[in-house]
């Protein structure tokens, strides 16, 4: 199995779920913008019903790709401005910790690709 090397535009995209520039749709946009991004709590529930469905779909692969990738930048002590300058999303506030931000995402990722009906 050839190993991908980190990249943050997988990352991006992984999060364009929650970018304006994403299908209109007003249950998301509703869902997105009442859940405050900067509550751990809430950004893992808003993970979990706006990411989760969407990385599970994943191959197994591919699903590492985006955890290693992350972990990656994160260990590397990147800001994630590359992810977060140019997104414009319907969160009601700016993410006031970018990589608090990632380091949840990380572990949501992580639980993700633990559970049995991520793909192979």
């Amino acid at each position: 199995m050839k190993i991908k090397p980190p990249s943050m535009s997988i990352i991006r995209g992984l999060l364009f779920t929650y970018d304006i520039e994403n299908t209109y749709d007003l249950v998301r946009e509703k869902t997105i913008s009442l859940r405050d991004i900067n509550n751990d709590e809430e950004l893992i529930k808003l993970f979990d019903e706006l990411t989760k469905p969407e990385f599970v779909a994943y191959t197994r692969s591919e699903q590492k790709w985006f955890i290693d990738s992350t972990s990656h930048f994160l260990a590397t002590s990147d800001n994630f401005d590359a992810v977060f300058k140019n997104m414009k999303t319907y969160f009601s506030a700016p993410v006031t910790n970018q990589t608090n931000f990632m380091q949840v995402l990380l572990n949501c990722l992580r639980n993700y690709y633990n559970t049995p009906n991520s793909k192979i």
